[in-house]
């Protein structure tokens, strides 16, 4: 660790010092109204009369700039155009077939307004609700901005989501029109996402017109009066919209959870609010320039595109990097080809996608010049030791630091960060830090008593926030319930954590992920995180087997690192290493070895397809997998692990 803080770069602006992170954090919470006041005279208003915070009565607790007015591509837009970054790149795009295209901030300022004046033309005004199913091309982005734009609120549907999937979402947001494009490339592979459009509106009532975008070559089936091509209708289209001056509580979006666990929830989001956090935390987590390269390699299908591939680097003036494709395709070194060739500085990515870098070996990260990065980010999940670790040495080179963040679609943007844009403090692999200004973060125990240092427990969050959400679309009483009543009083977010002597926080995965082995409680991400640490595993997924007599046992799926080969010996070294780390209750009753596990689009390990494996269940919809041989691959493990059992057995007898 003294290696690792003695290689940080230090400026006259960042301190080593944890006091610094404390002071301005003690002073967001005593006087968050002049705390917010300040950071919201860097942006544009309309009018700004009114406070910043308004306390209430009920969930969230707060309002955020209510009496003012502002438009969110207004500020990511125009308020750049009218500046010297008229012609500074806003975007570089590349597809994964190798096309190429460049945005200044007044292209994407020109096709905005297009495409909002197009909207507009299809009877879109302010408040309506437009639902955007589209691959990771300029269009989505652009979209997205010209919704907001009019006061409209978008839906951004993950384009690997199924038909079913989109209906529901539509269903329950009421969208007016859909914004789809004719298809989308993936792995080599042409996806016709037009067509699950066209399955989803099968089963919806009030979708009036579905606007598609040229993406490909194919013929596209066209429904008379209700489907439109944008290339034909953006030939009459306006060159300038004037955008809507919208009240700081007025939705901006709907973002939809993956709804694994029931009927999805619309996190829906305001527009100052959001847009002040969006801005504050891209500063401070990111400590962005206008010299940066920036690119955070997620799908804007989710909020981490939401906010630090859109709306977060625009409103901070920063030139981004967006690919369509995947990370390892054609050749494992895809992403550090293109950190080379952009001399990306800052790059943001998912703990999966590391791990899965860790499995095809530095090597490949090796053949690159990545001396350009100076900050690395983390997001979606808790970063193991020896991920963190890998990513450190091999692509920070050991001397960029990480910042490990922590947040989810309600809280808008990142809550809990180390923070080089206010100091650099000390890093601690695995441990997210610090919670930003205005988050007043604590861990508590199940009796709601504040845990002892290094005691595990929920995460809480004790006031509100600029970014924090504003409702459940169409349904407040499940806001109130879901996130306010276990603690209440508080934000209480579904996640494990633990505070360590030092103050620094360490998330431990969802609580929801927890297996209740004979009564004790064991989190998924504790026995993955002991699997990870042999140095034969590169990447390992843990679900609960139910059982007659304990209720759940766990059961590992595991990929091997190469050079490592499967065998009965390694199967028990692995199981004993946990029996070891964490006690016999926690040894996994079955562990198989696996080349691929199931995971969505966006690396999410699918545990409900291994955990209906390993259970011998129907595995269900499995349409947005992204390599549905994952799934052959589990079940042929399943099948050799109850081979070589029956084999032991019969020896015995």
């Amino acid at each position: 660790m003294e290696k690792i803080l003695n290689a940080l770069p230090t400026s006259k602006t960042i301190h080593p010092d944890v006091n610094v992170l404390k002071d301005v954090h003690k002073r967001s919470l005593e006087n968050p109204e002049l705390f917010w006041q300040k950071f919201a005279d860097e942006l544009f208003w309309y009018e700004k009369n009114g406070l910043a915070f308004q306390p209430m009565e009920e969930p969230p607790y707060a309002k955020w700039f209510a009496s003012m007015k502002t438009n969110i591509s207004y500020n990511a837009l125009d308020r750049h155009v009218e500046s010297w970054r008229k012609n500074k790149v806003a975007y570089y795009w590349e597809g994964e077939n190798g096309e190429k295209r460049t945005l200044t901030y007044y292209d994407l300022y020109r096709e905005v307004n297009k495409f909002a004046s197009v909207l507009r033309s299809l009877g879109v005004r302010k408040g309506d609700r437009v639902t955007i199913y589209m691959p990771m091309i300029p269009e989505l982005l652009i979209s997205m901005l010209a919704t907001v734009r009019i006061g409209a609120i978008h839906s951004v549907i993950f384009a690997g989501f199924a038909a079913q999937a989109i209906a529901d979402r539509v269903n329950d947001s009421q969208s007016k029109v859909i914004i789809t494009a004719d298809e989308s490339y993936r792995r080599g592979k042409t996806i016709e996402i037009k067509g699950v459009v066209d399955e989803a509106l099968k089963h919806t009532t009030t979708v009036e017109k579905v606007l598609v975008v040229r993406r490909g070559h194919n013929i596209v089936n066209m429904v008379e009066d209700r489907d439109v091509w944008y290339h034909e209708l953006v030939e009459s289209a306006d060159a300038y919209v004037e955008p809507e001056k919208l009240d700081g509580m007025h939705p901006s979006f709907i973002l939809y959870t993956s709804g694994t666990t029931g009927k999805p929830k619309g996190a829906t989001h305001g527009t100052a609010g959001y847009m002040v956090w969006a801005y504050f935390t891209q500063k401070v987590v990111f400590d962005v320039n206008d010299k940066d390269i920036f690119w955070c390699a997620a799908d804007v299908g989710w909020i981490t595109g939401h906010t630090y591939i859109v709306y977060g680097p625009l409103i901070s003036g920063v030139t981004s990097l967006i690919y369509e494709g995947a990370p390892d395709y054609p050749t494992p070194d895809r992403w550090w080809d293109m950190i080379e060739r952009y001399g990306v500085t800052i790059f943001y990515t998912s703990p999966t996608s590391i791990r899965m870098h860790m499995k095809h070996g530095e090597s490949w990260a090796k053949k690159h010049q990545l001396s350009t990065l100076r900050i690395l980010g983390s997001v979606g999940e808790p970063i193991n030791p020896e991920a963190w670790s890998w990513y450190y040495k091999y692509i920070g080179q050991e001397k960029t630091p990480i910042v490990d963040t922590w947040w989810q679609t309600e809280t808008g943007g990142i809550m809990i960060s180390p923070q080089p844009g206010l100091a650099l403090v000390p890093l601690k692999p695995g441990s997210a830090t610090f919670p930003l200004p205005g988050v007043d973060a604590d861990v508590y125990t199940e009796d709601k008593m504040i845990a002892k240092p290094d005691e595990k427990g929920y995460l809480v969050i004790r006031k509100p926030w600029p970014g924090e959400f504003i409702t459940i679309w169409g349904d407040h009483e499940r806001f109130k319930k879901t996130y306010f009543t276990k603690f209440p009083g508080f934000y209480y977010p579904g996640d494990f954590a633990m505070k360590d002597s030092d103050g620094y926080l360490w998330l431990l995965g969802r609580a929801d992920e927890v297996l209740k082995v004979a009564g004790h409680r064991i989190g998924t991400i504790e026995l993955e995180n002991v699997l990870i640490s042999h140095p034969a595993v590169a990447e390992s997924a843990v679900i609960g087997k139910a059982d007659p007599i304990k209720m759940q046992v766990p059961v590992a799926f595991v990929i091997l690192r190469p050079g490592y080969t499967p065998s009965p010996q390694l199967r028990v070294e692995l199981i004993n290493q946990i029996r070891q780390a964490i006690g016999p209750i926690a040894a996994p009753q079955a562990l198989y070895f696996v080349n691929k596990l199931p995971k969505t689009r966006s690396g999410k390990i699918m545990r409900r397809v291994i955990g209906a494996v390993a259970e011998e269940r129907n595995i269900g919809d499995i349409t947005t997998l992204e390599d549905e041989t994952s799934v052959e691959e589990a079940k042929k493990a399943y099948e050799e692990f109850k081979l070589e059992i029956l084999s032991v057995e019969e020896n015995l007898r």
